[in-house]
């Protein structure tokens, strides 16, 4: 990845006002990709998304510090080789009801295989649902829908279904 699509720590926490906008739902999003995040931002605040951005496992502990996201979407390599899986962690620690979207290319780059099918994976990786990039929006927008199926909020969804 070149340094152009790389974003460093501490300078890329992105937080909107903090007035929910009509109830709309939040996400967190968290990749150390500047033109992943930038493009799934866009994607997510065309459904009708409120849309919280990190480049680092630091910046999204401080957001997550004084917020609590509706659905968070985390990479899992950032700073620290393993700073997704950490981040998740946390995130569940502080509330096991947010939906946890974890996305990463380490498959592809590695051939490294993991997912969050059994029970045994998920009590380790912390996460609702992995999801190998390139990530096409419809695929994680239907991961969202079925993750948040029955999840009050204030919006319609904008999703299709």
């Amino acid at each position: 990845m070149t340094d152009t699509t790389k974003k460093a720590c501490n300078n890329a926490i992105d937080v909107p006002n903090s007035d929910n906008q009509g109830g709309a739902r939040t996400a967190l999003l968290v990749d150390d990709d500047v033109d992943f995040v930038l493009q799934l931002k866009m994607q997510l605040e065309s459904q009708g998304w409120q849309v919280v951005t990190a480049h680092c496992e630091k910046d999204a502990r401080e957001i997550l510090a004084g917020m609590r996201p509706d659905l968070a979407v985390v990479d899992l390599m950032m700073e620290d080789v393993d700073g997704g899986f950490v981040l998740c962690h946390q995130i569940k620690k502080k509330d096991p009801s947010i939906p946890v979207i974890l996305v990463t290319s380490v498959t592809s780059e590695t051939r490294l295989s993991f997912d969050t099918n059994s029970e045994d994976e998920r009590s380790w990786i912390k996460a609702d649902a992995f999801l190998a990039k390139p990530i096409r929006f419809e695929q994680l927008m239907a991961e969202i829908d079925h993750l948040l199926k029955g999840a009050p909020h204030g919006n319609a969804e904008n999703s299709g279904h």
